[in-house]
């Protein structure tokens, strides 16, 4: 006993120490994000490329991004996570250098299997480590970063276009930030193995609980990973769609229109760091539940809203209902699922997200080119089966 408290001792400064390097993780897993839209503009006409190429790249990344999530249980039951998170930043690194030196789609296509693999293997990974280490606060300040990420990203991109390196040393600069993050990682991957179990929580608390033994091939474990696609879509079609429903259906000028969907995205990042300071005394199942029902309100508003304010005012209560969401069911896989199979369920819903965010998003878009205004419809309905989804769950569960 005394020897697992001194253990304890050590262990935990060092797990402390541990979290940076994750959220690090994190923000680097952002910042390819939105870069390539950014970049995008300069690109195709410097390559002779079609301007919707763009898409059908995405899509390719997003699908390695699914095909690597899916295989993060197998993958962790091979390795721990130190090396793989590592390996994930490797090829994120080669990725982002491919697109740098590209000189046609050939290239453009390559770098979408390293990105793919590496984004969705790091992030199951990561999700899977904090999950079952951390608390509730940690995970949600995790998906904070990635906002974080997500947001530098663009504007690492943007001072590149404006000076004198490039798109090219834009893609070099981002590249070499993913290198620089695989270095640190080949130093110190000794840290993983310090961070101690968190004991099993029933709904966010830290308690002792009665282990689970729910599989991942039980009717909850789909119907979990059914719920990542569900809400990664509809958080997906809003971010996509929300512009162009403002520009072309009510007549808002591009820059506003921009600002309003920044307003989402910054309410997200935002609502994952109140959603952190909170958490551990509401719970995840709570903060779940209620930030689904305030998105579902400013989903409704934003059907109805025919003025500025109640548009951007309708976005940033949307992004503040979602920002639990992810994060909150995340950490709540240990205590619904039987431990050997928590990182099965984290990379299956993970991989069930990049689905969704293929799908939906698309799917929304075969419906605009017919009726535009029916698309905000289409978040409040996806907003409902969401709550439908989560309340049988945690019935289940």
């Amino acid at each position: 006993m005394r020897g697992l408290r001194r253990l304890g001792r050590v262990t935990k400064p060092r797990a402390r120490f541990l979290l940076p390097l994750i959220y690090l993780g994190y923000i680097s897993l952002g910042l390819p994000d939105g870069a390539f839209g950014v970049a995008w503009p300069r690109i195709y006409p410097e390559l002779n490329l079609p301007l919707g190429l763009a898409g059908t790249v995405l899509t390719m990344g997003t699908i390695f991004a699914a095909i690597s999530g899916f295989s993060s249980g197998w993958l962790m039951a091979r390795w721990p996570t130190g090396p793989v998170v590592l390996g994930s930043g490797v090829l994120t690194a080669s990725g982002l250098l491919i697109i740098a030196h590209a000189h046609g789609a050939a290239w453009l296509y390559a770098a979408a299997v390293p990105l793919g693999f590496g984004a969705g293997a790091v992030d199951a990974c990561l999700n899977g480590f904090v999950a079952r280490h951390y608390s509730g606060r940690h995970m949600n300040w995790l998906h904070a970063c990635w906002g974080m990420g997500a947001t530098l990203g663009p504007l690492l991109m943007g001072l590149a276009l404006a000076g004198a390196v490039g798109w090219r040393g834009g893609y070099v600069a981002l590249g070499s930030v993913q290198a620089a993050l695989a270095i640190v990682l080949v130093l110190t991957l000794s840290l993983w193995a310090s961070a101690p179990e968190r004991p099993l929580d029933g709904d966010g608390t830290e308690r002792a609980a009665t282990t689970p033994t729910r599989g991942a091939n039980s009717f909850e474990g789909f119907l979990s990973a059914a719920i990542f696609a569900l809400y990664v879509g509809a958080e997906a079609t809003a971010g996509v769609w929300a512009a162009t429903v403002l520009v072309v259906e009510r007549g808002v000028s591009k820059p506003v229109a921009g600002v309003c969907a920044a307003c989402f995205y910054g309410a997200i990042m935002l609502g994952r760091v109140l959603t952190g300071v909170v958490v551990e005394r509401t719970g995840n199942r709570r903060m779940v539940r209620w930030g689904v029902l305030l998105a579902l309100a400013g989903a409704v508003l934003f059907v109805f809203g025919r003025s500025v304010w109640l548009d951007a005012a309708a976005l940033m209560l949307l992004g503040l209902g979602f920002a639990p969401v992810y994060p909150c069911l995340m950490h709540e896989v240990p205590a619904r699922f039987a431990p050997e199979a928590v990182q099965t369920m984290i990379g299956r819903q993970s991989g069930a997200g990049a689905i969704g965010y293929a799908v939906l998003p698309a799917a929304a878009g075969a419906i605009a080119q017919w009726r535009l205004d029916v698309v905000p419809w289409l978040v409040v309905a996806g907003t409902v089966a969401l709550l439908a989804a989560i309340r049988e769950l945690d019935r289940r569960s």
